[in-house]
C-alpha cells in the first residue's frame, strides 16, 4: 500500500486564493505545453512534406525524405540533455525560471526556421542550421514538459492530481491541432507557392503564441513543495547534484523511460510517418490532414479524461487498458490503412490515437509521483524524454527504411508496435501503483 498525502482543507491552503492559483498554474502549463507541442510537431509534418525536398534535394525521393527524418530525431536526441539541463536548474533554483527560459528557447528556435534560407540559396550551411535549430528545439521541450507537469502537481490536491495534469496534458492534442491546422490551411495553396514561402508562415505565427505563453507563465507562483524542500534543505549539508542522487537508485528512471517507449512509438507512427507513408500509398494530402485534425481533437477530449480516470482507478490499469487494444490493433491498423479508403484511413489512425491516450495520460502523475521532490524535475524529464527519445525519436526514419526495404509491406510497422508497447507493459507490471502517494515522503523504491 502506498502512503496517501492527506488533502488539505480550504482553509489551511489560502481558501479561494490557493484555488485561483492552481487554476493560473494549469493554464499556464497548458500554454506551455501547447506552444512546444506545435513548434515541435509542426517541424516534424514539415519534415514528412517539404524539409526533404529543400534542405536536403536527392534524385530519391525516399532518401531525401529519410534525411529529413533524421533531422526529426536530432530533436528527439536533444530532449534527455535539455531535461537534465533544465532538471538541474528546476530542481536546484526553481520550477518557474526553468520553464520560462525552455519556453523563451523554443519560440526563438521556431522563428528562426521560418525565416531560415533553403539548400538552393546556402548550400551545405542550410540543413546544418536546420539540424542546430532542431536540437535546441529538443533542449526546450525536454526542459518544458517535465517542468510543466510537476508543477501543476505540486500545486494540486492529492485526490485530482490527474485531473488537473490532464488540464496541462491538453497543451498536448492543441499543439498538435493548431499544428495540423496550420499546415492544412497553407497547403490549401499552389504547391509552388506553398514550396517557396507558405510553409513558413506557420513557424513565424508561433511568435504571437511565445507572447501570451510568456504573459502567463510570469504570473504564476513557484511550487510549494518545492519551497518547503529549499528550506528544509537548509538545515543539512549540500546535497549532491540531482542527477547524481537519481541515478544512486536508478531504477525508478529507467521504469520511468520504459513505460513511455510505448506511447511515444504509437505518437511517431499515427503522426509524422503516417504522413508520409498515407502520401505513399496515393492518398491526398488534404484528406491525411484532415485526418490528422480528428487525431487531435479525439487526443484533446481523451487525453484528459484518462489522466482524471487514473485518480479513480489508478495509473497502472489505464496504462494497461491501452496497451492491450494497442497490442490487438497492431496489424488492423495498418490492413485498414493499406484498403485506399480515406474513410478506412482516418479510423485507423482515431482508433490507434485512442489506445495512445490510454497509455500515454497516466505518465505524468505516475512520473511525478515516483521521485523526490528535490530531484522530481530531473527524474521526470530524464525519464520522459529518454522515452520519446527512443520510442520516437528514431521511429519515423527506421520506420521509413524498413518499409523501403521491404518493399512497401506495412508488416514492419506493425511489429515496432507490438515491441515498443511490449517493453512498456514490462515495465509498468513493474511499478507499484502510485495514485495518492505523499509528495512529501521519499518515494517508494
Amino acid at each position: 500500500m502506498t502512503r496517501q498525502e492527506p488533502a488539505a482543507p480550504e482553509t489551511e491552503v489560502g481558501g479561494s486564493e490557493h484555488a485561483r492559483q492552481v487554476r493560473r498554474v494549469a493554464f499556464s502549463g497548458l500554454l506551455g505545453t501547447v506552444i512546444e507541442y506545435y513548434d515541435f510537431l509542426l517541424y516534424s509534418t514539415m519534415a514528412a512534406l517539404v524539409f526533404g525536398t529543400l534542405y536536403f534535394p536527392a534524385s530519391n525521393p525516399a532518401t531525401s525524405t529519410i534525411a529529413a527524418f533524421g533531422t526529426l530525431a536530432a530533436g528527439y536526441v536533444a530532449r534527455p540533455l535539455g531535461g537534465l539541463l533544465f532538471g538541474h536548474f528546476g530542481d536546484r533554483l526553481g520550477r518557474k525560471s526553468a520553464l520560462v527560459t525552455s519556453m523563451l528557447l523554443m519560440g526563438i528556435a521556431s522563428v528562426l526556421i521560418g525565416v531560415l534560407p533553403t539548400y538552393g540559396t546556402l548550400g551545405l550551411t542550410a540543413p546544418l542550421l536546420l539540424v542546430l535549430l532542431r536540437v535546441v528545439q529538443g533542449i526546450a521541450v525536454g526542459g518544458e514538459y517535465g517542468g510543466a507537469a510537476l508543477m501543476v502537481i505540486e500545486h494540486a490536491d492529492p485526490r485530482r492530481r490527474g485531473a488537473w495534469v490532464g488540464i496541462m496534458q491538453m497543451g498536448s492534442p492543441l499543439g498538435s491541432l493548431l499544428s495540423n491546422g496550420a499546415v492544412a490551411l497553407v497547403t490549401l495553396l499552389p504547391k509552388e507557392q506553398f514550396l517557396a514561402w507558405g510553409w513558413r508562415i506557420p513557424f513565424l505565427a508561433s511568435a504571437v503564441l511565445l507572447i501570451i505563453g510568456l504573459y502567463v507563465r510570469l504570473s504564476v507562483v513557484e511550487s510549494p513543495l518545492f519551497r518547503e524542500a529549499v528550506e528544509a534543505g537548509k538545515a543539512r549539508e549540500r546535497e549532491p547534484v540531482p542527477l547524481v542522487q537519481v541515478l544512486r537508485k536508478p531504477r525508478a528512471v529507467l521504469l520511468a523511460c520504459a513505460a513511455g517507449i510505448g506511447p511515444f512509438a504509437l505518437t511517431a507512427l499515427i503522426g509524422s510517418h503516417s504522413v508520409a507513408y498515407a502520401s505513399g500509398l496515393g492518398y491526398e494530402l488534404p484528406d491525411i490532414m484532415r485526418a490528422h485534425l480528428l487525431i487531435s481533437l479525439t487526443g484533446l477530449v481523451g487525453i484528459p479524461l484518462f489522466s482524471a480516470l487514473s485518480d479513480r482507478i489508478g495509473r497502472r490499469r489505464v496504462l494497461m487498458a491501452g496497451a492491450i487494444g494497442a497490442f490487438a490493433f497492431a496489424f488492423p491498423m495498418y490492413a485498414l490503412v493499406g484498403s485506399g479508403s480515406v474513410t478506412a484511413l482516418t479510423a485507423a489512425l482515431v482508433i490507434a490515437q485512442v489506445f495512445q491516450n490510454l497509455m500515454y495520460a497516466p505518465l505524468a502523475p505516475m512520473l511525478s509521483e515516483m521521485f523526490g521532490t528535490r530531484v522530481r524535475y530531473t527524474g521526470v524529464s530524464l525519464g520522459y524524454q529518454m522515452a520519446s527519445l527512443l520510442g520516437a525519436g528514431f521511429t519515423p526514419m527506421v520506420a521509413a527504411a524498413l518499409v523501403a526495404g521491404a518493399g512497401g509491406s506495412s508488416l514492419p510497422l506493425s511489429w515496432i508496435i507490438v515491441v515498443a508497447v511490449g517493453v512498456s507493459t514490462t515495465a509498468v507490471l513493474l511499478i507499484s501503483e502510485t495514485r495518492g502517494r505523499d509528495l512529501r515522503g521519499e518515494p517508494a523504491g
